[in-house]
């Protein structure tokens, strides 16, 4: 079984309050993007049930075996029925700990492709649950669509009206910016204007409106961010921002992006539509 998790980007975020549990609520749009890993699994027959044969490709995985969230998915959903051993492995094309979601839509992924493989008949629902279990976001890559995100990020609700048409440039310093060093630069608070309300305005007005919390403090830490977003704009995109707690920047522009790669040497580069179909 073959698929390619893709990456996201955050359209705003807002980080409201501290909660109870330790987690923060937020706000935010998650929007999915073309750029995606390689994964893969196969049955293993030679080994027990409930065993893994994990390996990576591409850009190097760090952590041991069973920390991987590939590999905590398959455990999640082996415990509840009896799953086969399986040889899964993973190329890794999105950078990690750039705010793009790479892990948490491999392990999706890993949930989706093992329901329809093995018959499961978990429900969108069910598969939201489960990934919630694995991190905060994961549950939008089981819808994997334009949405409206709250509470952990784990809540959703559908979007009144999306922008069409629009490509966008995503670039990557190399910068990896874990979520507990993203989160020690921001003072949580309640927003004017709620996001959800904001991403119907024009796509030119957003540059004004919507902000991304984390954005601010990263800039200060690490100056590049800030230089790639100056850039884009430069470039002709109506807005451009950093994408969840970063390192990643993403410049919007209508219909087609310019190619700008040269701008950014040695640097990770992607560009494609906004909204893919999935």
């Amino acid at each position: 079984m073959l698929c390619f998790p893709n990456a996201k980007i955050n359209l705003g975020l807002n980080i409201i309050c501290k909660r109870t549990d330790g987690y923060h609520n937020i706000e935010t749009v998650f929007c999915p993007v073309g750029l995606a890993d390689i994964l893969e699994f196969v049955a293993e027959p030679e080994l027990a049930d409930g065993n893994v044969v994990f390996t990576a490709t591409g850009i190097a995985v760090d952590g041991p075996e069973e920390k991987n969230l590939c590999v905590m998915a398959y455990r999640l959903l082996q415990k509840d029925f009896g799953l086969p051993a399986l040889h899964i492995h993973l190329h890794k094309i999105i950078p990690p700990g750039a705010g793009l979601g790479g892990g948490s839509s491999d392990a999706a992924f890993m949930l989706k492709f093992l329901n329809s493989q093995f018959r499961l008949k978990l429900d969108d629902n069910a598969l939201c649950h489960y990934a919630s279990l694995l991190g905060s976001d994961c549950a939008f890559f089981i819808l994997n669509k334009p949405v409206f995100g709250f509470e952990r990020g784990n809540k959703f609700r559908e979007l009144a009206s999306f922008p069409e048409e629009f490509e966008i440039v995503v670039v990557n310093p190399g910068i990896h910016v874990s979520t507990a060093e993203a989160y020690a630069g921001v003072k949580p608070g309640k927003p004017d204007h709620s996001l959800e309300e904001l991403i119907s305005l024009p796509v030119k007005q957003w540059k004004t409106f919507i902000v991304n919390d984390f954005e601010t403090g990263m800039v200060v830490k690490y100056p590049a961010i800030g230089e790639i977003k100056e850039k884009l704009y430069a470039a002709g995109a109506e807005y451009a921002a950093m994408s969840g707690s970063g390192s990643s920047v993403f410049g919007m522009f209508n219909k087609k992006a310019p190619d700008v790669k040269a701008q950014f040497p040695g640097h990770f580069y992607w560009s494609g539509p906004l909204k893919p179909a999935y």
